[in-house]
This record gives structure tokens, sequence and C-alpha cells, in this order.
């Protein structure tokens, strides 16, 4: 997500994630395959689906005379999105608050783990690369 895009709340990011993840859909599936699982009329998820799309989350083009939409980001950067903009709103741009939650985390895996530690690893290294 970029910061000139407008915000999107939890309903509309599970939707997007879902698009994004399937590398795109039509109201049509999304709503069958999305939407009747949690209940969703199909006109709730062609109205998110266009919200989103309003917001520069979405593109649509038509095909066979059917519109297909398409995430603007992969799935990746969706998160990376969603991340950044909680650590910079809700955490005011301080990792030390989710370090500490990490700390007493009692469910990091060894993957996890080995992820955080190549991380800092990086981090290290790209700060004695500094002149």
């Amino acid at each position: 997500m970029s910061p000139r895009q407008a915000s999107i709340g939890d309903r509309e990011l599970a939707l997007l994630r879902w698009i994004a993840e399937r590398g795109g859909a039509t109201v049509g599936e999304a709503a069958e395959q999305y939407g009747e699982p949690r209940d969703l009329a199909r006109s709730t998820v062609l109205t998110m689906m266009e919200r989103l799309r309003a917001k520069g989350h979405l593109s649509r083009q038509r095909v066979e005379g059917v519109y297909r939409y398409a995430s603007a980001a992969t799935p990746r950067e969706l998160m990376r999105g969603v991340v950044e903009g909680f650590v910079e709103h809700t955490l005011g741009g301080s990792l030390s608050p989710f370090s500490a939650y990490l700390a007493q985390a009692e469910t990091v895996s060894d993957e996890e783990l080995a992820e955080l530690e190549s991380i800092v690893a990086r981090l290290k290294s790209q700060r004695e690369d500094e002149p």
C-alpha cells in the first residue's frame, strides 16, 4: 500500500489478499468462493471490490464481456504495507513495542527465529557498510 492510497478496513484487506493470492477474480468468483463462506451477498462483494478499485488497490479489465479484477500489489507487498502502516500509525514509528512482544511470545517457530536472525544479520551488515 503506498501512502497516497486510501486506507482500507479489515474486511477489505481480507478480500484484497484473497484476490491477490489468486492473481485476480471476477465478481462472480469472489462472491461464490470468498463471499458465500462468509455470508456476504454478491452485492456486498461487488461494493467492496469497487471501493478497493476506487482507492487504487484493484484494477479491472474486461475479459470476454466480464470484468476481471486484479490487485495492484502482490500478497507480500500488501502485508508489507499493512505492517508499515501499523508501525508508523499505531506504534509511532518505533519497533520497540514489537520487539517487546516478540521477546515475550511463546509461539515463535524455529523457522521464524531463523528468519529473524537473518534479518538482524543483514541489518548489522548494512550498518557496518555505512561510511
